[in-house]
């Protein structure tokens, strides 16, 4: 198990990421390598400042960075030495089984499509990206991959997402959701309603049908299917509107001395609602539909994040998922009788 780590990619690096390395390093003795990929002194000046000194670490050098707020794409062709392109590499020259980032989510895209092409069968590749909810984990796909996306590529979504619920988060049957503004079956956008009519259509998935914003709290749900564009906006919506409640809350508990007592006798159910919601315990989100193994971690990501995004990388690349996606995307293609 070798992973590629972009040392360089998100709004703390490096420091976050050199941490969720050795943190990973410790806890999951499966990991044979990380390949730290950066400029090389601020990575060892990074690793002797935190006594990363381990034998599983291997320092890649790459000349470049992409920013957070460059255009993914141009900037992926530009800047071939970037620590996402090097890092990419690995995982093409098949030197590294995963790759791993919480930089620029447009280059990350853009490299992966680009090094490691797309699984047969797959126009788009998607980002899913998970959400906790009453039953567990919902997975929201497209998260931000693939912006203006077609019917055909959301039932490409469904496919994977089913593939990657079965196989890495264990659920037998997973239920796909199609989100729109009402869940009648007559219910969205031209484009909602001819993805609809090919999901009805789709052997090897168990479509639910329409579902709503609150369908992905309430609700049974595995995988919702979403174009890119929207389905960004809810990620960050739902991420925004879980801070400022955390925010309303915290401000009302210190209010009185009573209500601070109350809180400091509820610490244990404040923290594991915390941990429940946090994308920090899920890590990263798997960019779904290329030859090889990526993950997208969120850029504001802590050391915590990393490590988990790491064990995400981990676990997708042990359970085999692109071996699944390329055989459930064979059947589908088969005549049906």
């Amino acid at each position: 198990m070798k992973l590629a780590l972009d040392v360089m990619g998100g709004d703390r690096a490096p420091t976050v990421n050199i941490l969720g390395a050795k943190a990973a390093l410790e806890l999951y003795p499966q990991i044979d390598m990380i390949y730290l990929v950066g400029d090389e002194k601020t990575i060892a000046a990074e690793c002797a400042t935190h006594q990363l000194t381990s034998k599983k670490i291997r320092i890649v050098h790459a000349a470049e960075v992409i920013g957070m707020a460059e255009p993914g794409a141009k900037t992926v062709r530009r800047k071939k030495q970037s620590s996402i392109n090097v890092a990419m590499d690995l995982v093409k020259a098949g030197e590294a089984d995963a790759f791993v980032s919480a930089g620029n989510t447009g280059a990350c895209v853009a490299s992966a499509t680009i090094k490691l092409r797309l699984i047969d069968g797959v126009e788009r590749a998607g980002i899913a990206s998970p959400l906790p909810n009453e039953h567990g984990v919902c997975n929201i796909l497209d998260a931000g991959a693939n912006p203006e996306a077609k019917p055909q590529h959301l039932v490409t979504y469904a496919i994977m997402g089913t593939a990657f619920a079965k196989h890495v988060l264990g659920i037998a049957d997973p239920i796909v959701g199609l989100m729109s503004n009402g869940e009648e079956d007559e219910k969205g956008t031209t484009f909602t309603k001819e993805t609809f009519a090919l999901l009805k259509e789709t052997p090897g998935i168990h479509f639910r049908g329409n579902v709503e914003g609150h369908d992905l709290f309430e609700t049974p749900l595995h995988v919702v299917l979403c174009d890119g564009f929207t389905g960004n906006i809810v990620l960050k919506s739902c991420e925004a509107t879980a801070k400022a409640m955390g925010k309303w809350l915290k401000a009302e508990l210190t209010a009185n001395p009573l209500r601070t007592l109350g809180a400091v006798m509820a610490k244990g159910a404040f923290k594991a609602l915390k941990e429940k919601s946090s994308y920090e315990s899920y890590g990263g989100c798997p960019l779904l539909g290329v030859n090889g193994v990526v993950i997208i971690a969120h850029g504001g990501s802590s050391a915590l994040a990393i490590q988990n995004a790491l064990r995400v990388g981990m676990e997708t690349v042990q359970n085999k998922v692109n071996d699944a996606i390329r055989q459930a995307l064979e059947k589908t293609q088969e005549p049906q009788t």
